[in-house]
């Protein structure tokens, strides 16, 4: 039995009860096999059965009073996994689905996301069952301050620096770091995704969205090819999926749908992306309102974005998205481009299917790095007390992101799997890492 397979086998059996971080495990563990028969030392170093074992994981009550002067109680969760590179960086997720197995599952991810940004940052990850959605503002904010209370002895500018992910944004944020800022009488950056009159950065909200499609680009030009005149299908219609909306807009493709939690918008004219802002943004209603203003659109109520036809197809609202039978659909109407906005996305079967059938398959820990890499960016304004322009950090984004899909095809091509970003970027990402736990030592 060859080093991955023993350890993928171990590791499952160990945590047998979070399916969730065994796909993630079961996704990158094998495709690391060419690295690791290159280099015996990892193997001799036990550098896997580090890697698939948390630094830290941390797990605490969160009790709040609601309007109705009743106690709530959550269960929150910190994941410090991997700090060989740099202090943990992840964000902070607030949804009912969250629970132990899916903050490993993320923050295992986030470990080769952040390595291959090329900067100095760790993974984990974070987030609680907590769900903001119908909340007040008062709600919202006595639950971000109480989470504090546990969390802020765990976090630190060099030690860990979350951000912001599902059901998280700026207003979040905000009430966690004003929290952090009381109990600790530092300001510090640490968190990123702050509003800018507090050491936010230009560009943070639109980056995850614009870096993906600074990976279709650097895909499609691979092929002789550009976004002009390209059908694109994104699912989602958070931060995400409207910025990516704006960029592929700006490069000039026609962006076809986009969807929340109870269906999907088709709009074969093109999404009108203010209409989406005004309803997500600041009504913060339903995606399927659209219709009422642009008539000659469709809503499909819990349907499946992945059967409209389009050129390219990108997963931008949540892990586990596009499933076999949506990848069977992208397939059989002609796609050739699927880029995950979303973290793990695509099922491993259908990412399988996928790649058998010649579909240029990018994951997330390589197309939807944007975010953390201008988080890091973020922290490096912070740590210097100097802000840059946008258009500075766009620059910086897009640059890295080229980065990014240059070492993963380069990665892919010299194990033989030329094409394979999925292979490439798990071995750029990890190699770093592995390297960097080997000249540290073994405690």
């Amino acid at each position: 039995m060859s080093y991955t397979s023993r350890v993928l086998e171990e590791s499952i059996e160990k945590n047998a009860n979070e399916p969730e971080f065994q796909q993630a495990l079961t996704e990158i563990l094998p495709t690391l096999q060419p690295i690791i028969e290159e280099n015996p030392q990892y193997e001799q170093a036990k550098i896997l059965e580090r890697l698939v074992e948390p630094e830290r994981s941390i797990i605490f009550r969160v009790p709040w009073v609601d309007d109705k002067g009743e106690i709530q109680i959550n269960r929150a969760y910190r994941v410090q996994f991997n700090s060989a590179i740099g202090p943990f960086k992840g964000g902070m997720r607030f949804h009912p689905s969250v629970n132990l197995s899916v903050i490993k599952f993320l923050g295992f991810e986030q470990i080769f996301k952040n390595s291959l940004s090329g900067l100095a940052i760790g993974g984990g990850k974070g987030g609680s069952d907590f769900d903001p959605k119908d909340k007040s503002e008062r709600e919202v904010m006595v639950f971000c301050q109480s989470l504090m209370n546990e969390l802020y002895k765990h976090l630190g500018a060099n030690q860990d620096v979350p951000a912001g992910d599902i059901g998280v944004g700026g207003r979040e944020i905000g009430y966690m770091f004003g929290q952090y800022k009381r109990l600790t009488d530092q300001f510090e950056g640490v968190f990123t995704g702050k509003g800018i009159p507090y050491g936010g950065s230009l560009g943070r909200t639109e980056a995850t969205g614009y870096g993906l499609m600074y990976m279709v680009e650097c895909m499609l030009e691979t092929k002789g090819e550009s976004l002009v005149g390209k059908k694109v299908a994104i699912s989602g219609s958070g931060n995400v999926a409207i910025y990516a909306v704006e960029k592929a807009q700006q490069l000039g493709a026609t962006v076809i749908t986009v969807s929340d939690s109870n269906g999907y918008v088709y709009d074969p004219e093109g999404i009108d992306l203010a209409l989406v802002k005004e309803i997500k943004e600041v009504r913060r209603g339903r995606i399927k309102e659209y219709v009422d203003v642009r008539v000659n659109a469709e809503y499909v109520e819990n349907g499946l974005v992945w059967s409209v036809p389009c050129d390219i197809a990108l997963p931008c609202a949540t892990q586990n998205e596009l499933l076999l039978d949506g990848a069977t659909k992208l397939i059989e109407n002609g796609c050739t481009i699927v880029a995950e906005g979303s973290n793990m996305s695509t099922s491993l079967d259908a990412t399988h299917l996928l790649l058998e059938n010649n579909v240029f398959y990018a994951p997330g820990k390589a197309s939807n790095a944007g975010g953390v890499s201008v988080s890091a960016l973020e922290m490096a304004q912070n740590a210097s007390w100097t802000p840059w322009t946008a258009e500075e950090v766009d620059v910086k984004l897009r640059v890295i992101m080229r980065n990014i899909f240059t070492n993963s095809y380069n990665a892919a091509e010299k194990y033989g799997m030329k094409g394979n970003l999925s292979v490439g970027a798990n071995i750029a990402g990890f190699k770093k890492v592995a390297d960097a736990m080997m000249l540290q030592g073994a405690v």
